[in-house]
């Protein structure tokens, strides 16, 4: 198999030093692809990028009646958040409304990803728990799942449950594809994570994005999803992430999530295209510039959504000193147009 062509690179002086391969594929509603470049047929991980997938199953139960879950809670299901206050307060909206408790979350706990929101644990003398996992809102939705369904809450991260089962078919029929065990693995947060191609992903989310394909109990609620996480991108990621920063520029046509190891994945919902993107060593950094660079070449971005853009174009690496000493820029094949 061929390699991926290099979509990002790092230069330290006037030397390459890194250099970060992967794909992207652009899509519509009906699978064709509108542009691409790598291989973009290769199963791969989504990780947290399809947690707005993972959250129809919400939709598929009558937890958003039954527990009264609103917009901002809904956001929180599709969240990778950075355990700030209002990500804390949130999730635990949810669990109230469910009349369960942290102990419930089977997602484990880590430290919050926003600095201030670690200085502010430690200056309270707490520790982490599972309310602080990134993952959180998306584990307290999949309570309401279960609560809905009226099946036991323990244990629902497991493949067999029927929470995990109804959200692998919420999966599928976003994908139009099935997914099978025997490309299946855990994510971090303890739930199953389902690899398919790039190609597929970018499909699933043109069509949330547009209804097309979809029968329309799924089209009306990825409507509602998209809805909720573009109204409340804060929710979503937090204080300066690309997430956040970019669903709050492009005022509500761009619905973006990053997945971890190298993944994102989103919708352009005024072109009706879905976009998907996998940088094969894993690398963050490179994925979003690789990211921005598409958007600002693809998106047709306003003179606002450019600014947003820039903040994530390029990256500039310091040492201890704080004396400049690398940059990470995306590559001209990261800078995909339509065909």
């Amino acid at each position: 198999m061929d390699a991926n062509p290099v979509l990002a690179e790092q230069t330290r002086g006037n030397w390459v030093e890194n250099l970060h391969r992967g794909a992207l594929c652009v899509s519509n509603d009906r699978g064709e692809i509108v542009a691409s470049i790598g291989n973009v047929e290769r199963a791969v991980f989504p990780r947290s990028a399809v947690k707005s997938m993972q959250a129809l199953a919400i939709f598929k139960t009558a937890a958003v009646r039954n527990f009264a879950l609103s917009d901002e809670m809904l956001a929180l299901a599709c969240a990778s958040h950075n355990g700030e206050p209002a990500h804390i307060a949130g999730v635990q909206s949810i669990l109230d409304s469910l009349g369960l408790t942290v102990d419930d979350l089977e997602c484990g706990a880590h430290v919050p990803a926003n600095s201030n929101a670690r200085k502010l644990l430690r200056e309270k003398g707490d520790i982490p728990s599972n309310l602080h996992n990134n993952c959180s809102g998306k584990h307290a939705g999949m309570l309401a799942v279960a609560k809905a369904l009226g099946v036991p809450i323990k244990d629902y991260v497991k493949r067999d449950h029927p929470v995990q089962q109804l959200v692998r078919n919420c999966i599928e029929g976003i994908l139009g594809e099935g997914l099978t065990e025997s490309k299946c693995g855990t994510d971090g947060c303890s739930v199953p994570t389902w690899a398919a191609p790039l190609h597929c992903f970018a499909t699933g989310f043109a069509r949330m994005a547009t209804g097309n394909g979809l029968p329309k109990d799924l089209a009306d609620a990825s409507r509602l999803i998209f809805d909720a996480a573009t109204g409340n991108p804060f929710l979503v990621r937090g204080t300066n992430t690309l997430d956040t920063d970019l669903m709050a520029g492009f005022g509500g046509r761009l619905m973006i999530k990053i997945g971890a190891d190298g993944v994102f994945c989103g919708a352009l919902r005024d072109k009706g295209v879905g976009f998907a993107l996998k940088v094969d060593d894993g690398n963050m950094a490179a994925a979003e510039i690789v990211i921005a660079s598409f958007l600002e070449a693809f998106a047709d971005p306003s003179t606002l959504e450019r600014q947003a853009l820039a903040l994530f174009s390029a990256k500039t690496i310091s040492n201890w000193r704080k004396i400049d000493v690398a940059t990470l820029r995306a590559t001209d094949a990261a800078r995909l147009t339509a065909r």
